[in-house]
């Protein structure tokens, strides 16, 4: 059954923003891409990425419509527009205005979009099990393709999210900084810690703090040239945005690494860095985040590397040399 007249009114309040956000630009190249609530993509990639990406900000019939979208891509792709309003219970109207939502200036140009992601996804393997429930007794073979599928999909999707440019920021920022602040609860603190390892050993002032106490005293000593990193998928974690608003107050640059552009802790950083998440059984969202953030971190640890170079291998070899006493002596 098609929504009421109302529906327009819903999708004015969940969905204009969205759309006057969504613009066209040209690239080096000609060719044309999307920047859609600040995420840059192609028209034909990341499609389903960037549906569940904005799935947050629709409510009512545009809702429906996304959760129909991400339920089943290969039949949406096969749809023609009258099947899909029936399938989620709104109208050709709205699915019409869906596309502009997304980022696209109509339907065909949308289905072709699902059509190509879902066949890359089949030729990879991606689809695998993607979607199914995991029950009690199924074998570990079948649980280990369904995972594998799950993560392989959540990091290409990332790496259709990820503005490169926004990392490159974020490298330049890190490089140069006097003290480098990272904050994350729960799992994302386990995230920020590795981070943490990782620069460390390349002689970067940084520290990740978890308790909140300690991490805002150290988010109060911020000043400008300092970097902060929230680590949060949701992007609503209220200590993780405490602490990277005291360390924007004192004039540090911010980084939000987080699954939503427009959650309250992208809003306030400087810059944001997103991932991407593909949910299993067992595995809800915020635990399947905890793989493609380390792909992000880890493109930043090294891109972090690539402008520090000389003092960074330098770094290495003094570390190396310290701990090597300590590893088992191999036989000669």
């Amino acid at each position: 059954m098609a929504e009421p007249e109302m529906d327009g009114i819903a999708w004015s309040a969940a969905a204009d923003s969205l759309v006057r956000g969504a613009a066209r630009t040209g690239n080096d190249h000609g060719s044309e891409r999307i920047i859609t609530n600040g995420v840059n993509h192609s028209p034909a990639d990341g499609v389903l990425a960037r549906v569940r990406t904005l799935l947050p900000d629709f409510t009512g019939a545009l809702q429906r419509v996304a959760e129909q979208v991400l339920a089943d891509p290969a039949a949406a792709s096969r749809a023609t527009i009258v099947e899909l309003a029936e399938r989620s219970g709104t109208s050709p109207a709205t699915i019409t205005r869906f596309c502009r939502a997304v980022g696209f200036d109509g339907y065909a140009d949308l289905r072709l979009g699902i059509a190509s992601e879902t066949g890359r996804a089949r030729s990879a393997g991606w689809t695998v099990d993607i979607g199914r429930e995991i029950q009690p007794e199924d074998p570990l073979e079948r649980v280990l393709g369904q995972i594998m599928a799950a993560d392989t999909r959540a990091m290409h999707d990332t790496a259709t999210l990820l503005d490169l440019g926004e990392v490159e920021r974020a490298a330049g920022a890190i490089a140069v900084a006097p003290r480098v602040n990272i904050f994350g609860a729960s799992g994302s603190a386990l995230v920020g810690e590795e981070m943490q390892f990782s620069l460390h050993r390349i002689g970067i002032p940084v520290w990740a703090w978890t308790d909140v106490h300690n991490g805002l005293a150290s988010a109060a000593l911020s000043r400008p040239g300092d970097v902060a990193l929230g680590i949060s998928h949701s992007g609503e974690t209220g200590e993780t945005i405490e602490l990277l608003a005291e360390a924007n107050s004192r004039g540090a640059t911010t980084i939000a690494l987080t699954s939503f552009p427009r959650s309250p802790l992208a809003e306030l950083a400087d810059i944001v860095l997103l991932t991407a998440t593909q949910a299993t059984t067992f595995r809800p969202d915020a635990l399947s985040a905890r793989h493609p953030q380390l792909v992000v971190l880890d493109l930043l640890y090294v891109a972090v590397a690539q402008r520090t170079h000389e003092r960074s291998h330098a770094a290495f070899q003094r570390t190396a040399q310290a701990v090597h006493g300590h590893k088992a002596a191999k036989d000669s």
